[in-house]
């Protein structure tokens, strides 16, 4: 039984255009069946997402009707307890009868009114005989005690799984334009050029073949696509492990991709709904670089007019969070002072690197990785010229905040923090304050700066910054000012 999503997720919800067509779907069972609640339901991703609910009456009869039209892909009835599910495709059809009277038969559910499905039904009966055929071969190699018999068992695997291959091909071939050959599309994969690369030319070749090729014959401009259990797996691993990961490229990739779908409203929505939502929080750094893009070509443009207020609002808060902090740029200037009161800018500090750490001493985090940055800090950095600008992040605890560094001896880091005053000022003022310029939104908060006080590294932890450290005193650039 697949999940069922009753809510949408804040991005990931796809949404529907108001249209003035109605649609209607009726289920005839036996009336012996379970009555009970059954659902419509359309698939996208992993997941099946209700469109509308009936009742099972004692008829055995449920009817899903709204003053809207279906968008074409992939639905499914639920049938009351949530056991059985039945796929059938909708194209333009709004008025479809399914006449299920065995559940356990539900490949031969009759289905009237749409077209599309006959080829669907053909498909998956054959899908079904295949696939129980591949199944009973790898438990019969499993099972094996000769060699003879391995290799019988899987020489006859392998043509089933020809065959399968074979029946999909001629389908797409005979049928190009069905819907059944757009969804076979999504789940073809691309061939290797070289099959047992032997060569690092052998593997950037397969590579650059493969993601050249990877949306061959797939269309964005297509609604029906995202309504499939295929396209959001294919789509998320393009970009999380097919294409480069570095910012640039996923920033060309994504303004060429949303081109092509701007004739496609859904498959757009859902497109840039996806990417905001997998950039506004990264989890490979530098990335937020593209969330900031989607943000000033989209978003700020006012091209995202499904999103409510408060969607919007959040998306643009996101947004002026990040993007004085990118990795590359210059980091902003804090005129900050020490516990005597004595400004500390950190524009004055002179270091081929500098540390920023926003902390609080009451947080226990701090109290963990504070201790264990100073003893790197000593060990290594310190030599190699590192300094450690260390700034208080709620000046209410000040005094906790002296305190702290007299005990732990973390005299030696140029500690400061942000008076009262300074504060009030900056508010008064409106500009943004250090926590906006920094994303400080939990502690610590880590920034590593060069020398020209660029960014360029943020929100690691002190053994991938000591990694990052490592990395630039051995590069080329560093052995050479040696």
């Amino acid at each position: 039984m697949k999940k069922i999503i009753f809510l949408s997720t804040l991005f990931l919800s796809v949404g529907k255009l108001s249209f003035s067509q109605s649609f209607k779907v009726t289920l005839n069972t036996t009336p012996s069946f379970q009555s009970g609640l059954s659902y419509l339901c359309y698939h996208l991703g992993k997941d099946l997402n209700i469109e509308d609910s009936a009742i099972v009456d004692q008829k055995g009869v449920a009817v899903f009707k709204g003053n809207r039209k279906l968008q074409g892909g992939i639905y499914s009835i639920v049938f009351p307890g949530k056991r059985f599910t039945a796929d059938f495709f909708v194209n333009n059809e709004q008025n479809i009868t399914l006449t299920a009277m065995d559940t356990l038969d539900l490949q031969n559910m009759k289905i009237e009114g749409a077209d599309e499905n006959i080829l669907f039904q053909q498909y998956q009966k054959y899908v079904v005989t295949k696939g129980t055929q591949m199944q009973s071969e790898r438990m019969a190699y499993n099972a094996s005690t000769t060699k003879e018999d391995s290799s019988m068992h899987e020489a006859k695997f392998i043509k089933y799984g020809k065959d399968l291959n074979y029946f999909r091909d001629s389908i797409m071939k005979t049928y190009p334009d069905a819907m059944m050959t757009l969804f076979l599309n999504t789940m073809k994969e691309p061939e290797i050029i070289h099959k047992n690369p032997k060569t690092k030319q052998d593997t950037l070749e397969n590579y650059n073949y493969y993601k050249g090729h990877y949306w061959d014959g797939i269309t964005f401009m297509d609604d029906r696509i995202i309504r499939t259990p295929f396209f959001l797996p294919k789509f998320e691993r393009y970009y999380r492990d097919i294409i480069s990961q570095d910012p640039d490229s996923i920033i060309k990739d994504v303004d060429y991709r949303l081109l092509y779908a701007r004739n496609a409203p859904e498959m757009y929505k859902f497109m840039l709904n996806w990417l905001t939502d997998e950039y506004i929080n990264p989890k490979i750094m530098g990335q937020d670089a593209v969330f900031v893009h989607l943000f000033e070509k989209y978003h700020s443009k006012g091209l995202t007019s499904w999103l409510n207020d408060k969607q919007k609002d959040a998306v643009s808060k996101r947004a002026y969070m990040v993007m004085s902090n990118l990795i590359g740029v210059k980091a902003a200037n804090m005129e900050m002072v020490d516990s005597t009161g004595k400004k500390t800018p950190l524009y004055n500090v002179d270091a081929e690197y500098v540390l920023v750490v926003f902390w609080d001493p009451t947080c226990g985090h701090c109290k963990e990785e504070i201790p264990r940055i100073d003893s790197i800090y000593r060990a290594s950095w310190k030599k190699h010229g590192v300094k450690i600008y260390s700034v208080l992040s709620d000046n209410e605890k000040k005094s906790d905040w002296v305190k702290y560094i007299k005990e732990h001896n973390i005299g030696d880091w140029i500690n400061v923090y942000e008076t009262k005053e300074m504060e009030k000022a900056v508010e008064d003022a409106k500009i943004a304050g250090f926590r906006q310029l920094f994303d400080v939104i939990q502690t610590p908060t880590l920034f590593l700066l060069d020398k020209e006080k660029r960014i360029i590294g943020k929100k690691l932890g002190f053994e991938q910054l000591n990694g990052l450290l490592e990395a630039k005193w051995k590069s080329p650039k560093n052995e050479q000012k040696k």
